[in-house]
């Protein structure tokens, strides 16, 4: 018999999974713990014009199937009205079956709207009106979104020259109950090769108040801030490495090589390296100092367009993956902080999910210290995240680590109508885990994979972040 398009058991092939679904995963709390949400948004409880301002806005995976489709970048990016962008999009959807966008788009519209239809040209005036009514009513505004999605704490993505303004005014906002804690993002801050550093180091001089033009100086200066975020609810640092490297020097090493860059001179690879690496290493201890997440982000290139990048800037869908080698660097980095029992608890991602198992056992190699899952395999990220890509690192854990120690699903979106991913994943978990009991791989105990359920879905985040919730 033909099952309906994504009905209650979609995604779920077996009786088994959607017991562990429907009893265990459906109802249990989001914790978000990486994600691009604006907190300014958050704190002023925005209300969105129409569906294109928080649909479109900002989507580059929603933009790269629209160029695919022949849609001029006028209808993407550029001046066409958002009544016009929400009809290319529409004229784009039937042509992405196959693609996970063709299913998030419509759990969204489900979800949020009340809307089973399909979207397509046919169907775009009825959906447009419908979505846009809906958004003008209150319980639409970001923070009715964010509470109906179930979501319990959320942290966003913050450079480390913030104010945090937002976060500290929700902090104290009692009205509303999701915790908006920041992560730290300090990108800029070794990135001695990218254009912008110079005025980055600028911009920091101006937060700190003080003169940086030696590595102990930026060193201080990213100490009081790593302070600063800790005394706002910070316990999650974030670090996009394409690719990590690893090069010994000393201090003083490292401070000609920084006033070599202020002065706009060009560095050569290996003094990049070091660099990079002494600033990464003293970033790695003082987050093990104080309780905190590491999470580095592996295997991307970005900005692969240098056209679209000089006409619309970063983070507009022109990246891809990468096939870096790094293992030795990676294992050298994690080893020196190891040495010293310096190891901060970290999350390993990569965008080419060929990396799975290395960074498994690469992982494995640094375990310990009593902290369960103290090294994560990252949930499947930005191109992987998806249903395959989901799988492949699940199936990749649970065969060389702990899946049951797994934290789970994260948004890592700058849309607020995004959390119908981890409804996504919850289902492919369950269908996995469902599979192995029916096929006797796994114990036919409710309870004992109901709980693994429960815990990948949020408990164990909860316990290993350490956030205030």
């Amino acid at each position: 018999m033909m099952r309906p398009f994504m009905d209650e058991n979609f995604l779920l092939n077996n009786p088994t999974a959607e017991k562990l679904y429907h009893q265990y995963a459906a109802q249990m709390p989001i914790l978000d713990y990486h994600c691009h949400l604006n907190p300014k948004e958050i704190a002023e409880n925005k209300k969105y014009r129409n569906i294109t301002e928080i649909w479109l806005g900002g989507d580059h995976y929603k933009w790269r199937a629209m160029r695919a489709n022949g849609v001029d970048e006028k209808y993407i990016t550029g001046d066409a009205s958002d009544r016009e962008k929400f009809f290319k999009w529409a004229e784009t959807m039937p042509q992405c079956i196959g693609n996970p966008l063709y299913h998030w788009t419509h759990l969204e519209l489900k979800r949020y709207f009340g809307i089973e239809e399909l979207l397509s040209p046919e169907t775009a005036e009825e959906i447009w009106t419908r979505c846009n009514e809906l958004l003008q009513k209150d319980e639409f505004r970001v923070r009715g979104l964010i509470e109906r999605s179930n979501v319990k704490a959320l942290c966003t993505t913050d450079d480390p020259t913030d104010s945090l303004e937002y976060h500290l005014a929700l902090a104290k906002d009692q009205s509303f109950p999701v915790k908006v804690f920041p992560s730290f993002r300090p990108d800029k801050s070794f990135n001695i090769d990218k254009p912008g550093f110079t005025d980055w180091i600028a911009k920091l001089e101006a937060v700190v108040g003080k003169k940086i033009d030696t590595l102990p100086a930026l060193l201080a200066a990213l100490q009081e801030r790593i302070e600063f975020f800790h005394s706002v609810g910070c316990r999650i640092s974030d670090h996009a490495l394409d690719p990590i490297v690893y090069a010994e020097s000393t201090e003083e090493e490292a401070t000609t090589i920084l006033r070599k860059a202020l002065a706009g001179q060009k560095l050569i690879a290996e003094e990049v390296a070091k660099f990079k690496t002494q600033v990464l290493r003293f970033l790695g201890r003082e987050y093990a100092k104080r309780g905190w997440t590491m999470q580095l982000h592996l295997s991307s290139i970005r900005n692969n367009s240098t056209r679209m990048f000089k006409l619309l800037g970063p983070d507009t869908g022109f990246d891809s993956m990468g096939d870096y080698v790094y293992a030795e660097a990676l294992v050298a980095f994690l080893d020196k902080l190891d040495e010293t029992n310096e190891l901060p608890k970290m999350i390993l991602y990569s965008l080419n999910p060929i990396d799975n198992e290395m960074l498994a056992t690469i992982a494995g190699s640094f375990q310990g210290g009593g902290i369960p899952g103290k090294m994560q395999l990252g949930s499947g990220w930005w191109f992987n995240d998806q249903k395959d890509g989901m799988i492949r690192q699940m199936v990749a854990l649970a065969n060389i680590g702990l899946l049951s120690k797994f934290v789970g699903m994260l948004t890592d979106s700058r849309s607020f109508l995004s959390y119908t991913r981890h409804e996504y994943f919850r289902r492919l978990l369950c269908d996995l885990l469902g599979d192995w009991v029916e096929k006797g791989e796994a114990p036919n105990d409710l309870d004992l994979m109901g709980q693994m359920v429960q815990n990948i879905c949020y408990y164990n985040a909860k316990e290993y972040f350490g956030l205030n919730i």
